[in-house]
């Protein structure tokens, strides 16, 4: 089954996404970018609320993928007990250089999604090196949230495969970028582990603005009732 990755800045909004039953809680700052961070101790916070409820992430800011930023920002952000780490991938970084770091971190090593841009520079060849190197999954996400939806970024087929290589892998996989409710049929067909939200769960489908619980029962509802029907057609 595919679950709803729901992207929160605010113990509020954690409130909301556990009352809608989210199956990840995603901790970003969107008004700082497509992988903002929020500060550490706002996400101690919230980790120490949710106390294991449900699963939750946490990204390190859009950061130029160089070695020592990013240690950094995972060391810092691994002391909050958050379950995921999220690392955006963006272009012109030094992409292999940093992975190779990664892979010798020290023990307890967190656990890293690696998220790769739709609308950017994409090379699935480097998924199995981030497996080598201890990765948990990989997320196909937007960087420009004013082009639209990922599948209006990325023909079908390229999101197919990404899905494929990344499960074959037996990685964690994440589809996210402006997702709005058309797109979940379409997506759910390929049976990724997430979908991941932020603006069609805002007020005024508005990233920036706080999330509304009503959006957001909406969507877990489809995601819930077009798999229930799957299984019904299947049987």
């Amino acid at each position: 089954m595919t679950g709803l990755l729901a992207s929160v800045n605010s113990l509020e909004e954690v409130i909301i996404a556990l009352e809608n039953q989210v199956d990840i809680i995603d901790l970003k700052q969107p008004e700082k970018g497509a992988l903002g961070a929020l500060d550490i101790q706002s996400i101690s916070q919230i980790v120490k609320y949710v106390n294991h409820r449900t699963p939750i992430s946490a990204t390190i800011g859009d950061l130029p993928v160089e070695v020592e930023n990013i240690l950094h920002a995972i060391k810092k952000t691994s002391q909050t007990n958050v379950d995921y780490i999220k690392i955006g991938f963006f272009p012109g970084g030094k992409w292999l250089e940093t992975i190779n770091r990664l892979s010798s971190f020290s023990a307890p090593k967190p656990k890293l999604i690696a998220v790769f841009f739709a609308d950017q520079q994409l090379d699935f060849s480097i998924i199995p090196t981030l497996k080598i190197a201890g990765f948990t999954g990989v997320m196909l996400d937007t960087m420009n949230k004013k082009k639209g939806s990922l599948t209006q970024v990325l023909p079908m087929k390229v999101i197919s495969d990404f899905v494929d290589i990344t499960k074959n892998l037996k990685l964690l996989c994440g589809l996210a970028g402006s997702l709005q409710l058309f797109d979940i049929p379409r997506l759910l067909d390929l049976k990724p582990d997430y979908l991941g939200f932020r603006g069609a769960i805002c007020h005024q489908k508005n990233r920036t603005e706080s999330i509304n619980g009503f959006a957001l029962q909406t969507i877990y509802s489809s995601i819930i009732e077009y798999q229930s029907n799957l299984k019904i057609l299947q049987k």
